[in-house]
C-alpha cells in the first residue's frame, strides 16, 4: 500500500496547567505532527475513549509522577500535554525496527504504557499520534473503530486485575461499580472467560437490569443496601470505585480486595501495564462475542465537543465508556 501523505502539523486538543477540561483544555489548530521513533507507528487516529485518569491527571491529580509539562527546545516538542490514553484508527507510517505492523493496518491501544509514571506529553487527543509497537494491537474485525477505542485501557484493567488476585474458575467475586467502564468488563471476563461460580455487582437502581444482562448473578442496588453487610462473602472485591474500607468486609477469609481507584493521592492501588499481546490475548473473547465492550449511550461527543465529552465523564454516571468520534 503506498504511504499516505502526512501533515506536518494537525489538529489536537492541549493544555499548558493544571485545571479542569473546561478551564485549560483547548483546541490548537497547529501542532506539529510527533516525530515517529524507530519501535513506533504513526496511527491516524479514528476514535479515542476517555478514562477518570485522563480527567485526574489533567487536574493535577498525578502531579507527583506526572511529565512535567516540556519546554519549547525542539520542532517536536511543544510546551503542552496533548490528553488522551485510548485509541483506534490506521497506521499510516512505521519506524525502521517495527515487525508486526504496516501501513494501512488498523489498530486499537492503551498507548501509555504506564499509566502514572511519566506519562507521554502526546496522547490519543488528536488527528495523528505516535505509538510504539508494543502497545498497539489489531483491532477485532467484528469491532468499529468506536467499539475498539473504549476498550484498551479498561479491559486491560479488569484483565490484568483479575489476574493479579489468580482469580479462577469456581471462584466467587464481587464488582463494585459494576456500570462503569471497567466494571461491565470484570463482570464479564469473570463469568464468561474465568469461570466464576458467582458474580456479584453493585450499581445504582437504574442499572441492576444491565449487570444481569452482562453475567452478574447477583445485582446490588447500593442505594439500598450496603453490600459488606450481606451474610456471603467473596473469594475477590474488585473495587473500581474507591471504597477499600468496606472492600474488605466483603473478602472470605484467605481472599482479597483488589483497588484501582486511589482515594488520596498516596493510596496504594493496583495500576495496569499497557500492552499489545494483552489485547491479543482477549481478541478471542471479542471477536465471539463473549466479551462486549458497553458505550455510554449519550457518551458520543465529536471531536469539537471534547470538553463537553471530559464535564460528562466527570458526572460519574456514564454507563460504560465515553467516546470522541469521529475525529477529523
Amino acid at each position: 500500500m503506498a504511504a499516505p501523505s502526512i501533515p506536518s502539523h494537525v489538529k489536537a486538543w492541549v493544555y499548558s496547567e493544571y485545571g479542569s477540561a473546561v478551564d485549560v483544555l483547548k483546541l490548537d489548530q497547529n501542532v506539529a505532527v510527533p516525530h515517529v521513533k524507530e519501535d513506533q507507528v504513526l496511527v491516524k487516529v479514528v476514535a479515542a475513549s476517555l478514562n477518570p485518569v485522563d480527567s485526574k491527571r489533567m487536574r493535577g491529580f498525578l502531579k507527583a509522577t506526572d511529565t512535567p509539562f516540556p519546554v519549547r527546545h525542539s520542532s517536536h516538542l511543544s510546551p503542552v500535554i496533548v490528553p488522551g490514553y485510548d485509541v483506534a484508527g490506521v497506521v499510516v507510517k512505521v519506524g525502521s525496527q517495527v515487525k508486526n505492523f504496516e501501513v494501512g493496518d488498523e489498530v486499537y491501544g492503551d498507548i501509555i504504557e504506564k499509566a502514572l509514571d511519566q506519562p507521554r506529553q502526546f496522547g490519543s487527543l488528536a488527528e495523528y499520534t505516535a505509538v510504539e509497537e508494543k502497545l498497539l494491537a489489531l483491532k477485532p474485525k467484528n469491532l468499529s473503530f468506536v467499539e475498539a477505542a473504549s476498550l484498551p485501557l479498561a479491559i486491560q484493567t479488569a484483565y490484568q486485575g483479575l489476574e493479579k488476585t489468580g482469580f479462577s474458575a469456581g471462584k466467587s467475586i464481587l464488582v463494585l461499580g459494576g456500570a462503569g467502564g471497567v466494571g461491565t468488563l470484570v463482570i464479564q471476563l469473570a463469568k464468561h472467560v474465568c469461570g466464576a461460580s458467582k458474580v456479584a455487582a453493585t450499581a445504582s437502581t437504574a442499572k441492576l437490569e444491565l449487570l444481569k444482562s452482562l453475567g452478574a448473578d447477583l445485582a446490588i442496588d447500593y442505594t439500598k443496601e450496603n453490600f459488606e453487610d450481606l451474610p456471603e462473602k467473596f473469594d475477590v472485591v474488585y473495587d473500581a470505585v474507591g471504597q477499600s474500607d468496606r472492600a474488605v468486609k466483603a473478602v472470605k477469609e484467605g481472599g482479597q480486595a483488589l483497588k484501582i481507584v486511589p482515594e488520596t493521592p498516596t493510596t496504594p492501588i493496583f495500576v495496569l501495564t499497557s500492552n499489545g499481546s494483552s489485547l491479543e490475548k482477549l481478541k478471542p473473547y471479542l471477536e465471539s462475542g463473549k466479551v462486549k465492550p458497553l458505550i455510554e449511550p449519550k457518551g458520543h461527543f465529536p471531536f469539537s465537543k471534547t470538553v463537553e465529552a471530559f464535564s460528562y465523564l466527570d458526572t460519574n454516571r456514564a454507563t460504560g465508556k465515553v467516546i470522541v468520534y469521529p475525529i477529523p
